[in-house]
């Protein structure tokens, strides 16, 4: 009698236990929204720096990944270049007058950076 008392008491505890277990449903994570691809999320953000800089864009041929603009005196020059490997660079170039030119060209580059989340 004492193992069969010891069986019930063991089969009731088990399904206690199992009685306090909860499996919840998985949550339904839906596709990411869409991103524009690398070369058009870059040129954007290449010629909103510029905007954002004061540069008044005079040329833009995304054949060539080129932007130019002029502040003032100063010419600024975006390249949007597609590598090989499917990464895409983007350089900045001013000519003008020394420091302003140099100024300008950080600027233009901190304002690609924030457009671009780093």
């Amino acid at each position: 009698m004492t193992t069969t008392l010891a069986r019930i008491c063991a089969t009731l505890a088990t399904l206690a236990a199992l009685a306090g277990c909860v499996v919840y449903e998985p949550y339904p994570y839906g596709a990411p929204p869409p991103r524009p691809n690398t070369f058009e999320r870059s040129w954007n953000a290449a010629a909103g720096a510029l905007a954002d800089q004061g540069v008044q864009v005079y040329n833009q041929d995304r054949t060539t990944g080129v932007i130019e603009g002029r502040r003032g005196d100063l010419t600024v020059r975006a390249r949007v270049i597609t590598q090989a490997d499917g990464a895409v660079r983007v350089e900045f170039n001013t000519t003008g007058s020394g420091a302003d030119s140099q100024n300008l060209s950080a600027q233009v580059s901190r304002a690609y950076d924030v457009r671009m989340g780093r």
